[in-house]
């Protein structure tokens, strides 16, 4: 059973009940897919026993989470904990102590697949119902089968929990999970708002002539503009292949906009005046204000360096596959690489120890095999 919590009384009540839990369950609900300016629409909160789903648009001070998140006796069960400790960290404030990542966990387990519909119905014959994933969290009132829905992504994590440490400690791999589960406590939000450039990063940008990144230029800002009006998602306004498609074109009448096959004809119709507008505006520019895309100068190519990665890499894919790991589970490329850039001493594991992008874990797992790679 799940209560939908609405109220500052209800929130103080639940949680109070469950910081004397052992162990809850979190989970969070945005809206990206939907919504321009992207926000927490629900918090899911689960023990052993009950749920509460959670409704931040209707309870402004949410501090009572926040205090349940932080509080060490207390541990918190996330699926894949990095983006909702981000996204708490940027709502609220909020931050995560005593964490446990079924995903973390089962990566660690060897799992091949390690979302938790898949997690759930391996571990605990649980099939969830994947209709409501890209639902609008926004909307309100809620259906009763979206509130439902939203309760199961925290009902089943605490037998899943469980499920997972017991498999991690017959591999005896426990303490790689929890070193992991501590780095997670350091999480914090990292976003920053898109700069003038940010069309750059539209696929295909940086291959257009001036003025058509000019044009893309323009486009980007007004789609930008009228998400924000809307709180709309960009994407829904117009796609990114239709944006570069028209840049590229560069018509200038409703004609011109027709000929152009990735805009689809109610998009042509709907949008048509301000793109011929924003395309006018970019013909309009003197040579001298047409964007530039500036080309970094690589690094000259570092052989030895290159063959160090590859040394560790085969290294690392050997080990990986004696312990039935993903490589880029047991240890990704930027750690092998850095690795290689400390080049430490054959035999020496209190070099590696230095190299801060090695987990403990690691080194104690992986350490012989990297120092032998570089003998």
């Amino acid at each position: 059973m799940h209560s939908y919590i609405r109220t500052p009384e209800a929130l103080g009540e639940i949680v109070a009940a469950f910081r004397r839990e052992p162990l809850v369950g979190a989970d969070t609900e945005a809206a990206s897919f939907h919504r321009y300016r992207d926000r927490i629409f629900l918090v899911q909160l689960s023990t052993r026993e009950r749920t509460a789903v959670v409704d931040p648009l209707a309870i402004a001070d949410l501090s009572p989470v926040g205090a349940l998140l932080a509080d060490a006796a207390v541990e918190k069960v996330f699926h894949d904990a990095d983006y909702d400790l981000r996204i708490l960290d940027r709502d609220y404030g909020f931050r995560g102590a005593r964490i446990f990542d079924t995903r973390v966990a089962a990566q660690l387990a060897g799992e091949p697949a390690v979302g938790l519909a898949a997690l759930l119905e391996k571990y605990l014959g649980v099939k969830l119902v994947k209709e409501h994933q890209k639902a609008d969290w926004s909307r309100r009132p809620l259906p009763p089968a979206m509130l439902e829905y939203a309760a199961a992504d925290t009902q089943y994590l605490p037998v899943l929990r469980d499920a997972l440490r017991e498999r991690l400690t017959q591999l005896g791999r426990l303490p790689w999970a929890e070193e992991e589960f501590a780095r997670l406590e350091s999480l914090r939000w990292t976003g920053t708002p898109d700069g003038g450039d940010a069309f750059l990063r539209v696929k295909g940008a940086r291959a257009l002539p001036p003025r058509a990144l000019a044009a893309l230029r323009e486009l980007y800002r007004w789609r930008e503009t009228l998400a924000a009006q809307q709180d709309t998602a960009t994407f829904r306004i117009i796609g990114n292949d239709a944006l570069l498609a028209v840049a590229k074109a560069l018509p200038r009448s409703p004609a011109d906009l027709a000929q152009i096959p990735q805009l689809p004809a109610t998009l042509a119709r709907r949008h048509g005046t301000a793109l011929l507008g924003g395309v006018g505006r970019a013909l309009a520019l003197p040579e001298t204000e047409l964007p530039q895309v500036e080309r970094g100068t690589r690094p000259p190519k570092d052989a030895a360096l290159d063959a160090r990665v590859e040394r560790l890499k085969a290294a690392r894919n050997r080990v990986a596959a004696e312990l039935g790991l993903d490589p880029g589970v047991l240890c990704g490329r930027s750690t092998l690489e850095a690795v290689a850039r400390a080049t430490p001493v054959p035999n020496d594991r209190a070099g590696l120890t230095r190299v801060a992008e090695l987990r403990r874990w690691q080194i104690d797992v992986l350490g012989s095999a990297l120092l032998a790679a570089l003998a």
